[in-house]
């Protein structure tokens, strides 16, 4: 950003809040923080008030109802943001209520004064709807905010201000034209759950971030997400290395020309039990023996049963995981969002610089993702942040059902975008059950689309010959052609 730019913006203390808002606040603008009751708005506001306190930033925080500041204290110290210490010497509590009920012109004065006498660069006035139901005038309520907004900006001020009123609401209101900028929050119910959101709706001058983005409340505070498609980097210049990602299979290896392109993004889908979780571990253990950082994700299985499971085939990583070379993180089922998984995942590419990501379970992945229709943006936006990071990404997906017809993969967005698309199937034949492998797709890259019977047992995975016997493999329902199924071990 231009230097000249951000020396005129007033930076929040939350870094994700700076990125929504284009870098900070415009300094001498006013805000209106906008939502009902419980969406986080005091909240917030307190914690940018506290934060630029904390910096050394003298503070007002002014209330409009009559309430005792023990009790907004009170109610602000579990927040680890809270500094008692601050409070009377650079965060300056005021109640406007006595002179609001005067009139405009002397709440305008009482906020003015502290601001000046303090030298304050914020100021928070916490209620803005209460002081609408207080003077039931539109004229005299457009007249204060305009005339204390043309104040804040002589002293080189911040003026942030809380409503309890709905976005909707609130852009039909002259508070909407009055004010430089409004942030909306909100609470939405889906399913079981309440999603929070917050969106910048309008700043004066400033190119923000749009749309609706997850916003939370913790202990900390506040923690605000931005949307993974609204912030995707720079790919257009991309040219896919000619190195290749290895599984350490050489027959399987040998169906790819020797692996997955890097930086590629994969789905490997399959039947439930089919050995999609052992295959993946082949990968990444095949990328930590290459010393190429690599993290397996997986969101039901905790690292011991992974461990477990790969020795049984003759996997041993318990050198690779001690090295640094693996990492295994579980994140188990839960009400968390896509937006956290993604930011939790990217944060630990960034900081190990991982180079070999596995996605064990990509379903549970779609399914945090609230707004179906939002899957598809979201999941090739994720792909685009894996490849501009050196990426080479593989994501497992269990279909529906061991054995049938159906093979329709459309209800899954990143078998469309994503560059490879393998398939593990289970087939019967003459009371046999068999276990096949197809390449279906890889993008600009040469394949060998023959299908494979594989088979799992204690030495590992095997991959045998094409399969020539049968037809209609990929169903699950073969046919035989010949006198014999499967292939012979290569």
């Amino acid at each position: 950003m231009d230097s000249r730019n951000t020396q005129k913006l007033f930076a929040t203390g939350i870094p994700s809040f700076d990125l929504l808002l284009g870098g900070g606040i415009p300094r001498r603008q006013t805000l209106i923080v906008a939502g009902n009751p419980g969406s986080g708005k005091t909240i917030l506001c307190s914690q940018l008030a506290f934060l630029a306190a904390s910096r050394g930033l003298p503070v007002v925080l002014a209330t409009v109802t009559s309430e005792p500041h023990d009790k907004l204290v009170d109610a602000l110290s579990g927040f680890s943001f809270f500094r008692r210490e601050l409070l009377g010497d650079k965060l300056i509590l005021v109640s406007t209520y006595a002179s609001l009920k005067k009139g405009a012109k002397e709440a305008r004065d009482t906020l003015l004064n502290t601001v000046r006498e303090r030298g304050a660069k914020l100021l928070f006035l916490d209620g803005l709807r209460s002081v609408r139901d207080l003077w039931q005038d539109e004229a005299r309520l457009r007249e204060f905010l305009y005339e204390l907004g043309i104040g804040l900006s002589a002293t080189d001020c911040i003026g942030l201000f809380t409503t309890e009123y709905p976005i909707e609401k609130l852009m039909t209101l002259p508070e909407a034209t009055t004010v430089d900028g409004i942030v909306s929050l909100w609470v939405s119910p889906h399913g079981g759950r309440r999603h929070r959101r917050v969106e910048v709706v309008k700043l004066r001058g400033r190119p923000h971030l749009p749309g609706a983005h997850l916003f939370q409340i913790g202990a900390e505070g506040v923690e605000i997400i931005p949307r993974l498609e609204a912030r995707i980097p720079p790919d257009k210049d991309f040219v896919p290395p000619p190195a290749r990602a290895g599984f350490g299979l050489p027959e399987f290896d040998r169906l790819m020309d020797g692996g997955l392109p890097l930086r590629s993004t994969t789905l490997l889908a399959g039947s439930m039990g089919i050995g999609k979780t052992l295959l993946a571990a082949h990968f990444a253990a095949e990328g930590a023996r290459r010393e190429e950082k690599t993290l397996f994700v997986s969101f039901f299985e905790p690292p011991a049963t992974l461990l477990a499971r790969a020795q049984r085939i003759g996997l041993d990583v318990r050198g690779s995981l001690a090295s640094g070379m693996l990492t295994l993180m579980h994140l188990p089922p839960s009400e968390r969002e896509a937006d956290v998984l993604a930011d939790r995942i990217l944060a630990e590419v960034a900081r190990m610089g991982i180079r070999r990501l596995v996605i064990d379970g990509l379903t549970e992945l779609e399914l945090s993702i609230a707004d179906p229709e939002r899957r598809r943006t979201f999941l090739a936006a994720f792909s685009v942040h894996l490849r501009a990071a050196g990426v080479t990404s593989l994501f497992t997906k269990e279909v529906s059902k061991v054995a049938g017809t159906e093979l329709d993969f459309n209800d899954t967005p990143i078998a469309i975008l994503g560059e490879n698309l393998m398939l593990l199937r289970y087939v019967e034949l003459r009371g046999r059950i068999h276990r096949v492998m197809s390449i279906l797709k890889m993008r600009d890259s040469k394949y060998d689309g023959n299908l494979r019977e594989f088979d799992i047992n204690d030495a590992g995975i095997r991959v045998l010959n094409p399969l020539r016997s049968a037809v209609g493999l990929l169903t699950g329902q073969a046919q035989p052609i010949g006198s014999r199924i499967g292939g012979d071990e290569e």
